[in-house]
């Protein structure tokens, strides 16, 4: 098994500013505001699957269409002008109109609570404490399944919902050249869950880290919970340990 040091130390090496070059965190740093942060954030995760440099393609879509003012973009339905209501393809799975039925739950979701952290601050946080990341993923599904056509959120968290895991490490991590912050006084850093995937599942197969045979989210926690040791009370950290183990495995 790979030991608690090395994992630190493919963590001190790959969590740098060179990690956003061609990831799509490096959107969320292209616009100013924690509303537009939080906002671009959330578009990014969404289409952050398949290949790489196709999804970045469609992220900077959101980008460019909104100037960068990509909170108002949301907030007052301008996505209506760009996106055409008719099945074909906006990407890979996602017709259009799947993205647009997507992009308007979201916006009634910004007129009711103003962003994403409303809608957790007021669900889940009423007494001004924290809550977990969990409790927040599962949230953020339950509120997009009302739009049943919509298919681009999980519609529950027995999936590893790899995306939101990605989302709120962004979110909530501080201190971190890619990782914004912002909600570090919502959720609990201790409670993030790694986003695992099929290639991720592989690298923590391959070092002994983990033993689960499909990217479910029992097995992120319990991946989580191994990471622990090595990162105590910031276990996914160890996503960028795992991201560099992929890259030094794949040049040998």
């Amino acid at each position: 098994m790979i030991s608690d040091n090395e994992l630190r130390r493919l963590a001190d090496r790959y969590e740098t500013e060179l990690f956003l070059e061609g990831d799509p965190s490096w959107f969320m740093h292209q616009v100013s505001g924690r509303d537009n942060q939080e906002t671009m954030a959330f578009l990014a995760q969404a289409l952050s699957y398949g290949s790489r440099q196709q999804f970045l393609r469609k992220i900077q879509l959101f980008l460019d269409w909104s100037g960068g003012e990509v909170y108002v973009y949301m907030r007052d339905g301008l996505f209506e002008r760009d996106i055409r209501d008719d099945n074909s393809c906006f990407y890979r799975l996602y017709s259009n109109r799947t993205m647009l039925r997507f992009c308007r739950c979201y916006e009634r979701l910004i007129r009711e609570y103003q962003s994403l952290e409303g809608l957790i601050r007021q669900s889940l946080c009423r007494d001004g404490g924290k809550t977990t990341a969990l409790e927040a993923i599962a949230l953020i599904c339950r509120f997009f399944s009302q739009e049943k056509e919509q298919k681009v959120i999980p519609k529950d968290t027995s999936s590893s919902c790899k995306r939101l895991c990605m989302f709120m490490r962004w979110m909530v991590r501080c201190g971190s050249p890619v990782d914004l912050g912002l909600w570090s006084g919502l959720i609990d850093r201790e409670s993030l869950i790694i986003p695992l995937d099929t290639h991720v599942l592989h690298e923590a197969q391959r070092v002994g880290l983990s033993s689960s045979l499909t990217a479910s989210m029992s097995s992120a926690l319990r991946l989580t919970d191994k990471l622990r040791s090595a990162f105590p009370g910031d276990p996914v950290r160890g996503d960028y340990a795992l991201f560099g183990m992929g890259v030094e495995a794949d040049k040998v």
